[in-house]
C-alpha cells in the first residue's frame, strides 16, 4: 500500500529562478519522512527518537530530479518501502506536482539505531508489523 502525504512548496524552499533548490527538497522528502510515521506505526517520529530512543538515520539516497518544483506547486509524495531488512529500511519517494506530473524520485536507505548510542538495532516488531503492509510486491 502507497503511503501518501501533501505539502506545498514555500517561498523559502526556492531561489531566484523561483525552482526548489535542491537541498530543499532533501528537506521536504525528511519532511513526509517524519509524517508518515504516525499513519504506519501509529507513533510520531518525535515519540520514536524522544521516548523510545529509536531512530531511521539515512545512509545511502540515490536521487533523479525530474522536473521543476515551483514556488506554491502542491507536491503529493507517493511512499513506499523497498525493503525491510533486519535493522534496515529501503524507501522509495515519488512526488508528483498537481498536473501529476513526476518531478523527483529518490531510493534512500535508513538504518534503524539506538539513539543513545547510535549503534544499529534490530527494528522492533510492534514497527515491523507497521511497515510490512506498505512493501512493495516482489516483481
Amino acid at each position: 500500500m502507497v503511503l501518501v502525504a501533501e505539502r506545498a512548496v514555500e517561498f523559502s524552499m526556492v531561489d531566484l529562478a523561483n525552482i526548489a533548490y535542491y537541498p530543499r527538497i532533501f528537506d521536504l522528502a525528511h519532511r513526509f519522512f517524519e509524517s508518515v510515521w504516525d499513519d504506519v506505526c501509529g507513533q510520531s517520529y518525535p515519540h520514536l527518537i524522544n521516548e523510545r530512543r529509536i531512530g531511521f538515520p539515512v545512509v545511502s539516497v540515490d536521487a533523479s530530479f525530474l522536473s521543476p518544483l515551483r514556488y506554491g506547486d502542491r507536491i503529493t509524495a507517493n511512499i513506499t518501502f523497498t525493503k525491510i531488512g533486519s535493522t534496515s529500511l529501503g524507501w522509495r519517494y515519488r512526488f508528483l506536482n498537481q498536473g501529476g506530473v513526476e518531478v523527483w524520485t529518490s531510493t534512500q536507505t535508513t538504518v534503524c539505531v539506538n539513539m543513545d548510542t547510535m549503534e544499529p538495532m534490530p527494528i522492533p516488531d510492534d514497527l515491523r508489523r507497521g511497515l510490512e503492509p506498505h512493501l512493495e510486491a516482489s516483481v
